[in-house]
């Protein structure tokens, strides 16, 4: 099997997986279709996967116009238990002068790993939705397939649909090895109006999202999905030990005192508060000098990039987009 493997693009993996669970709990018939290479123009990069089965499909691979083609093939690997590759090539010069040409000019080599040929494999993508470490995918051109996650490994042997199609990509030694990075991790404290949207739009980017909320009036309006919940923030904070980000957002000056003083101790390396600048300021006169210098390098106040509108909604997409562009390392997430 390879040793280095290659990075995964951050997609939302979260949604595919969770459908890729959902499938197995059900008895439901799926492949996963995971690109292994890329050449050129392509809409996905190494590492973006795609679940195809009874239930629908979830993910995409490209902008539609090849998902047909693949679902049949998957549906196919599905029945029958086999391994399947695939090779898309969209760089047909004749369909670009034709007018028959897709969005992209380049090439992508796909596996299709049927669900129920991979049995015990559900654990494995149940640990790494909680956030418990990467994942990595390694495979071989004669079906030996390996999932290793943070503390469980995984090993099976695939019959191959057409045991000669990985060797026509590569001359020798077909393997490939391809990971995906821990989940990231996001904690909103207070689930007041901008919460909600926030929260949608986080878990669309495949975040893991906790909400810290304990009055009892914001529960009843915002559907809180962590147990974490009731909680008092010290407790929270030290069950989430992996927090990438938190976002201070109680609408209230003393709790979110309160809120900073104790983030101050914890080492997420993403801290947002709401509010204007002079609410900061405020907020620093009244914390200890140490606390205050514990802060500044990670604290983003006010948090969110400026992208104009005003109102919940607006606000959350300025939260969100500074997240995504911290997370992929933007320098607008400084901003």
């Amino acid at each position: 099997m390879a040793s280095c493997p290659t990075q995964a693009p951050e997609g939302n993996l979260a949604a595919v997986l969770s459908a890729a669970l959902d499938a197995l709990s059900r008895g439901q018939r799926a492949s996963l279709a995971v690109v292994l290479e890329t050449e050129g123009s392509t809409y996905s990069r190494p590492g973006a996967a795609v679940l195809f089965g009874e239930g629908g499909q979830v993910g995409w691979l490209s902008g539609g116009c090849l998902e047909p083609e693949i679902e049949q093939r998957a549906l196919a690997a599905a029945r029958h238990g086999h391994i399947d590759w695939m090779e898309i090539d969209t760089r047909d010069d004749d369909a670009l002068f034709s007018g028959g040409a897709v969005g992209c000019r380049g090439r992508q080599r796909i596996v299709l790993l049927p669900l129920n040929a991979l049995p015990d494999i559900g654990p494995l993508l149940g640990a790494w939705l909680e956030g418990d470490g990467a994942l990595t995918l390694q495979l071989d051109g004669t079906g030996n397939v390996v999932l290793q996650g943070a503390q469980t490994r995984q090993q099976w042997r695939l019959p191959d649909a057409q045991a000669a199609a990985p060797a026509q990509w590569h001359a020798s030694d077909p393997h490939w090895s391809l990971a995906w990075p821990r989940r990231s991790q996001l904690l909103l404290v207070g689930a007041g109006p901008e919460a909600l949207p926030l929260h949608a739009a986080m878990t669309g980017l495949g975040w893991r999202v906790h909400v810290q909320e304990q009055r009892d009036d914001w529960q009843a309006r915002f559907a809180v999905p962590s147990a974490l919940c009731r909680q008092p923030l010290a407790q929270v904070l030290h069950a989430l030990p992996d927090l990438d980000a938190v976002i201070v957002m109680q609408h209230n000056f003393e709790r979110d005192r309160d809120a900073l003083e104790q983030l101050a101790l914890h080492p997420v390396p993403f801290v947002g508060l709401l509010g204007p600048q002079r609410r900061r300021e405020d907020l620093f006169t009244l914390l200890p000098g140490t606390a205050v210098a514990a802060l500044q390098p990670r604290l983003r106040s006010p948090v969110g990039l400026s992208l104009g509108g005003r109102g919940p909604d607006a606000i959350a997409l300025s939260i969100a987009a500074q997240l995504q562009a911290w997370r992929h390392g933007s320098p607008l997430a400084a901003a």
